[in-house]
């Protein structure tokens, strides 16, 4: 990696690069199957770690588990008596089955105004942007306001349980100081044809509960009555579950993001039908819909092993979200749909988390989105999946989701999550780095 000028002899700015560093940071396949196969982190750990030395950054690269690297550095900033702020991205994206996109989702082609591939949205924008912005400040001298440690972590889309858990367990000293940070799926632009563009903020995402069920029954030929089936069993509970509709709970994040919306949009909320007014932001709906209610969703079955054979054993994996404060209500209504033949055991469990729209960092936040774009509103939501803020809560440090990005009105940007012809308009990346920018001199 080397760092370009122009003729005058100007170094790159975060905008000139942070296409690049985006495009090659995509390119490093960085999948996580979440069985220990795949690449890992490695690669991408180093060529972030080679971005930082590149302005005089010293990073310490940490393997927590096998296939497993984090990136941690620590940049000084003006006024070393503040509590540093923390930065984290993650380097790992979920798989993409090629034959299903536009192009190819490691080539990091640039169409019709974006990045398209796996990572583009999450989250390799964000370690882009973070590093086009930290470079940029270092090559002019150019100090951000407080301390700010960079964490780069491995295994997010796996729960982080060998990735950000296992840093704050076994590397606690890194992150030594730091009382709050910024992460992802946050500070995006949400445009309803009202004149004015909503920037949501992430100050709550659900808790998590992915969950194995077994049921077992009477093993034996496929030609004979059994009423013992394991397969009728468990595949009768997994479909009253995957149909279940938890009952409506509306959160202090939820209730404060749905007065706002009611304000732009000039509508009485109407208590009794709330899915109704989160209908009215179009693609988005699927994801803000799904933070007015606890959710479940099947997604893996797995019996037998011969087709005139019935199996004594069949499983499924279920990917359960919860809200913040309604756990117990969630588990208890869980089993309730199951009933006593089918057994349930965590793969994956962690916290619901919420926190204020209010502080210091809330306000750096806000005012350095207004400054890119007069006259938008920031609000708080929640977030329908969950974050590496979990494992960072667990040691004091209160976190938001600000990743920030203009969109235009007709991007998918719920669907770029995992989904199919990932991408990120060029035009948010750019707008993103000064968002960033004025940030770091804000907070």
């Amino acid at each position: 990696m080397t760092d370009a000028g122009t003729g005058s002899g100007r170094h790159e700015t975060a905008e000139d690069e942070v296409v690049r560093l985006c495009s090659e940071l995509i390119r490093i396949d960085s999948r996580n199957f979440g069985d220990g196969s795949g690449p890992g982190e490695r690669e991408a750990a180093e060529y972030v770690a080679a971005a930082l030395a590149e302005v005089g950054v010293e990073s310490e690269i940490v393997d927590t588990g096998e296939r497993r690297t984090n990136v941690v550095a620590r940049i000084a900033g003006a006024d070393r008596t503040r509590d540093p702020l923390l930065i984290h991205c993650h380097l790992d994206v979920v798989p993409a089955n090629a034959e299903d996109w536009t192009f190819d989702p490691f080539a990091a082609e640039v169409h019709d105004g974006c990045v398209w591939g796996r990572g583009a949205v999450d989250m390799k924008d964000m370690d882009a942007m973070t590093l086009a912005v930290i470079r940029q400040r270092l090559r002019e001298g150019r100090p951000p306001a407080r301390d700010v440690v960079l964490a780069f972590f491995a295994d997010e889309e796996a729960g982080g349980l060998n990735g950000a858990h296992r840093m704050v367990e076994s590397h606690r000293d890194l992150f030594e100081g730091v009382r709050e940070g910024i992460g992802e799926v946050g500070g995006f632009s949400l445009d309803l044809g009202t004149g004015q563009r909503l920037y949501l903020i992430e100050t709550a995402e659900k808790g998590l509960a992915w969950m194995r069920l077994t049921a077992r029954g009477r093993a034996g030929h496929g030609s004979m009555i059994n009423d013992d089936n394991a397969v009728t069993t468990l595949c009768e509970a997994v479909a009253r579950l995957g149909r279940h509709e938890f009952p409506l709970r509306i959160t202090p994040t939820v209730r404060r993001f749905l007065a706002d919306l009611s304000d732009v949009l000039g509508i009485e909320l109407d208590a009794d039908d709330m899915d109704g007014v989160v209908g009215k932001l179009g693609p988005l709906a699927i994801m803000i819909g799904a933070s007015l209610r606890n959710t479940v969703n099947p997604t893996m079955l797995a019996a037998g092993y011969k087709v005139n054979v019935i199996p004594g054993e069949a499983q499924a994996h279920i990917d359960g979200r919860f809200l913040p404060g309604y756990e117990d209500e969630f588990l208890t209504e869980v089993d309730a749909v199951l009933g006593p033949d089918v057994q349930r055991e965590f793969v994956a469990h962690d916290a619901a988390l919420e926190t204020d729209f209010e502080g210091d960092l809330v306000d750096a936040a806000c005012a350095s989105l207004q400054a890119e774009d007069p006259g938008c509103r920031p609000v708080p939501y929640t977030l329908s999946g969950g974050t590496d803020a979990k494992a960072l809560h667990r040691i004091g440090i209160r976190c938001i989701g600000f990743s920030p990005l203009r969109l235009p009105p007709d991007l998918n940007f719920a669907g770029m999550f995992h989904g199919v012809d990932e991408r990120v308009p060029v035009d948010a990346l750019t707008f993103g780095t000064r968002v960033l920018d004025r940030f770091l001199d804000l907070c």
